[in-house]
């Protein structure tokens, strides 16, 4: 059950605040969470149009059971009377809710379940994630990636092709999911940049870009113009005199309008659209003064991977605020970009190129324009299956789940009690593709291609087997570590090195004394044998003396062990002693 937490005169603000709160909250079972979409807005009574409303999302639970607005809208347009909001001393407020079905976080395995790892959040980086998990997933920028020259003396935190290759490796032969710290590292960005949201866009074009220059004088230079790089050419072409001026410009992605466009041809018709130039719009064409026109941009040739940017955000120039298109708009799973006799191609484009493209992933922004969240749909091998890249977690999804059901636009939910009322109600989606990427079916066994270790440099092999050593012992040293406790030995050198000095309170200086880690249930003696090795001392020769803590936290010797004491175990010995377990210390004296 929901409520709406509304502060008319603002929550120790200048403003409207509004929140949706869980209103059985007291009365879920302990652990309880919904993870819900959700919209609240205040309606404009005189033009609905005017309506002010916000959508975000969260992660509802016990600590967290409220979410929403502090700023909502200024208390000075609420109270305006000619605004519209507050008509016969009465607001309205309409709130709309879709809790969304979770997988069970704790035990879902991603590597079993799917074959694929996820990437960790650092904070607000799910845009970065679902830009990762899709270039990883074009074999042939994996295998350029990894072709990339690079050292066993360069830091992967200083290297971006290192960095790169090395989540690469990790993506494709790690269990678990991956980390990006090093490679925002590389990017040179601080904690204070993973948390703030970028531009999908723009982080993909300063990406490439970065590459690009990397991989200038090296055997894979040119493999981001290969893949990603198209030409279209503008044109403005004169009506009543011979005159022409062509422009030639290359692009790595394509930005196309969703607003008034019912799909991604419909965006392609507009993008190739003439425009006329006439009346007080003249163009000045040189040596023929001002001239009509028509001016307008036709494709010379479109790139092997193709990157379609939707302009999902716009200024609302009205409401004088950026607002988010949740309008519905369609793309097809087969893009034919030679439709109609090739009307997008300029008359001097390459027409024995056949451009048909197959959907390989779809990136999605869930939320609205003040936050959100992204994830991508992606066919890693262009299969039917596809797979869902959220963060950490990937799950297999249907083709609806992947493909239709991101169109955006207005849902019908069922209705409760149909006989009570015949209005159905409609909820507007704010998840959405942001971004979609096309791979021509003529290009397909080449970009789709096998990768291996043998595409992997031996130093990086290296290096990536020896932290998953490292990562490995100390996992098992932390699931056995109640198996152990750390004895310190002080001997008379120790003593003699401190006597005398000022820089530390106590007899010796117990950080620089020699630890063991010894099993509690070996017997003492076997400890003895190791002290023995350690120091030559014979096991005869030897004699501890327990150490007692005192008030100011400094320690003293304060008995020998007797011979039962060192017939036990150490477990025993250390229990007999009465000290802490994970810290003994004698004095072999």
């Amino acid at each position: 059950k929901w409520r709406v937490l509304i502060f008319p005169k603002g929550n120790n603000v200048e403003h409207l605040s509004m929140y949706l709160d869980v209103a059985d909250s007291a009365n879920l079972p302990y652990g309880w969470s919904r993870s819900a979409q959700f919209s609240l807005s205040v309606v404009n009574q005189i033009d609905q149009k005017y309506t002010t409303r916000k959508d975000t999302q969260h992660q509802f639970s016990a600590r967290e059971s409220d979410w929403g607005f502090t700023s909502f809208m200024p208390l000075s347009e609420l109270y305006d009377p000619s605004r519209g909001y507050l008509v016969n001393d009465t607001i309205v407020v309409e709130a709309e809710v879709a809790v969304r079905k979770m997988v069970d976080y704790w035990t879902y395995d991603s590597k079993k379940e799917t074959g694929y790892v996820g990437l960790k959040n650092q904070g607000a980086t799910c845009y970065m994630n679902s830009l990762l998990q899709t270039l990883y997933h074009i074999p042939y920028f994996r295998k350029a990636v990894y072709h990339m020259p690079t050292t066993e003396n360069d830091m992967p935190s200083g290297s971006i092709p290192l960095a790169l290759q090395s989540l690469f490796y990790k993506l494709q032969y790690s269990d678990n999911s991956v980390a990006t710290k090093e490679l925002t590292k590389s990017f040179g960005w601080d904690t204070y940049d993973s948390f703030m949201q970028h531009d999908v866009q723009e982080l993909n074009r300063v990406l490439c870009e970065k590459l690009e220059d990397k991989m200038k004088g090296t055997v894979v230079e040119g493999t981001i113009e290969q893949l990603f790089e198209g030409h279209h050419i503008n044109y403005i072409e004169c009506i009543n005199v011979d005159y022409k001026s062509n422009r030639k410009e290359s692009f790595y992605d394509l930005q196309l309008d969703v607003k008034g466009c019912r799909d991604v041809y419909a965006s392609f018709d507009k993008y190739v659209e003439v425009e006329r130039l006439e009346g007080d719009n003249k163009y000045h064409a040189e040596n023929h003064g001002l001239q009509d026109a028509k001016k307008g941009v036709l494709f010379l040739d479109f790139p092997p991977v193709l990157q379609l940017q939707l302009k999902r955000f716009e200024y609302d120039y009205m409401r004088d605020t950026m607002v988010k298109i949740n309008d519905r708009y369609e793309f097809p799973l087969q893009l034919d970009l030679d439709r109609d006799d090739g009307k997008y191609l300029a008359p001097d484009a390459d027409r024995s190129i056949r451009n048909l493209y197959t959907l390989h992933s779809v990136l999605v922004h869930s939320g609205g324009v003040h936050g959100g969240h992204y994830y991508a749909f992606i066919r890693p091998t262009l299969a039917d299956q596809w797979y869902k890249f959220d963060d950490e977690r990937v799950t297999k999804e249907d083709t609806k789940k992947a493909f239709e059901e991101q169109y955006g636009g207005e849902e019908e939910l069922p209705q409760i009690n149909p006989g009570f009322n015949n209005t159905p109600f409609k909820f507007t989606k704010y998840s959405n593709a942001y971004m979609l990427v096309y791979i021509r079916e003529s290009d397909k066994e080449k970009i789709m291609c096998n990768v291996d270790e043998k595409d992997i440099a031996e130093h990086l092999r290296i290096r990536l087997k020896k932290e998953q050593e490292e990562k490995e012992h100390k996992k098992k040293e932390k699931a056995e570590a109640h198996l152990y406790t750390i004895i310190k030995i002080a001997r008379d050198e120790d003593l003699k090195e401190q006597t005398g000095k000022d820089i530390y309170f106590d007899l010796v200086d117990h950080e620089k004394v020699r630890s063991f880690r010894i099993q509690k249930q070996l017997p003492f003696s076997t400890f003895k044998e190791e002290v023995a090795k350690e120091y030559g001392i014979p096991v005869q020769f030897q004699r501890f003396w327990l150490w007692a803590k005192r008030q100011n936290h400094t320690y003293r010797p304060n008995r020998p062990l007797n011979p039962h004491e060192e017939m036990q175990s150490v477990q025993l010995t250390v229990l007999i002693a009465g000290l802490d377990l994970l810290s003994m210390q004698y004095a072999l004296l």
